[in-house]
């Protein structure tokens, strides 16, 4: 067990301008001593000379490592010091909105010395520039979409001589249409306001669709750089590739591709009946992760011919299209998983 390794467990709930520490004795679980440091690299010394003089051993019980704690989880992680990932307490019924950062800390430590699915942090470096990208990139194609809706809002409700022109366009039509409307040579104020949102909106969304197609490219370039057997799989693109690195991280963070496929939302879930058995798809997990695998299904479903085959022969085992594809994604959990954790990628 890891108590058995550890003299001393620190619980940390991380805030952004401060964290709370709770330091557990890793043996009896008795509260040694608390404190709360500045959310900076003073505040990190600080933290690590308390728990120096507590124990020699140590493991640190950290609440958001990619979030608040990520500067904590680094300076940690170069000082040596064993990190690992709790999940941030559930707190349901009316009593739940009560909150109290110690004792937010002290249960993170004891959720670490009972072992309740505390995990590696993901990885920095290569893999935390891959999120930075895939997070602005979602950001530039929620924008494109805002655009374009409200770009069509607009035209719906147009003056009939703009209204006409303009209604039933693609999006590529129309946004170039938009972008060459003149505002200017219009008398009447409506139809000239109506030109000038309609230009404005045209802008953006061109704005926004070349950022996306920016941050795509370079997404695609380290992708090549840093394991391009991952493209060549079938149906992954760059977005998905990326997102399961990001989620994957390091070889070793999860201890099984059982883990693994719990951590994407693919685990088949039993829903049995007294005259029924069947499973039904895991709503948790990283819905980013699951998401990317979900692309790559419905991608081999329209040109993978192996794919094809075994939903059609699920479909006459009586299985439905839903059922099909979460045994599609379960399996390709498992077939990414052992071939991440054991294809070398470039430094």
């Amino acid at each position: 067990m890891l108590a058995e390794s550890l003299d001393v467990v620190v619980g940390v709930d991380t805030h952004r301008d401060s964290h709370e520490l709770a330091l557990l004795d890793a043996r009896t679980g008795a509260l040694l001593g608390r404190a709360r440091v500045a959310a900076d690299r003073g505040g990190y010394r600080q933290a690590l000379r308390l728990a120096k003089r507590v124990g020699a051993g140590r493991a640190w019980a950290v609440e958001g490592t990619g979030a608040y704690g990520a500067g904590l989880t680094r300076f940690l992680q170069r000082q040596g010091e064993r990190v690992l990932e709790v999940e941030r307490p559930a707190r349901r019924g009316r009593d739940g909105r009560l909150k109290d950062d110690g004792l937010d800390a002290l249960r993170a430590g004891r959720a670490l010395l009972a072992e309740q699915a505390a995990g590696e942090p993901r990885a920095q470096g290569v893999r935390e520039g891959l999120r930075c990208l895939l997070v602005a990139r979602e950001a530039a194609v929620a924008e494109r979409r805002n655009g374009l809706n409200q770009l069509r809002a607009l035209v719906l409700t147009a003056p009939e001589q703009l209204r006409g022109s303009l209604l039933g366009l693609g999006r590529g039509r129309l946004r170039k249409r938009c972008l060459a409307l003149r505002p200017g040579a219009i008398v009447d104020a409506q139809l000239q306001a109506t030109v000038l949102a309609l230009k404005s909106c045209a802008r953006r969304v061109e704005l926004a669709d070349g950022e996306a197609k920016t941050l795509e490219r370079e997404l695609r370039r380290r992708l090549h750089a840093l394991c391009p057997w991952l493209l060549a799989l079938p149906g992954v693109g760059p977005i998905s590739a990326a997102q399961v690195l990001v989620s994957w991280s390091h070889p070793g963070r999860l201890r099984s591709e059982a883990a693994f496929a719990r951590l994407a939302g693919a685990a088949p879930i039993p829903a049995c009946s007294g005259q029924l058995v069947r499973y039904r798809l895991d709503r948790g997990g990283d819905r980013l992760l699951n998401r990317a695998l979900h692309t790559i299904i419905v991608s081999r479903r329209k040109h993978d011919p192996e794919t094809i085959a075994y939903i059609e022969r699920r479909q006459a085992e009586g299985k439905s299209v839903r059922e099909a594809i979460r045994c599609l994604k379960r399996y390709l959990a498992r077939s990414l998983f052992r071939m991440l954790e054991t294809t070398p990628m470039a430094a």
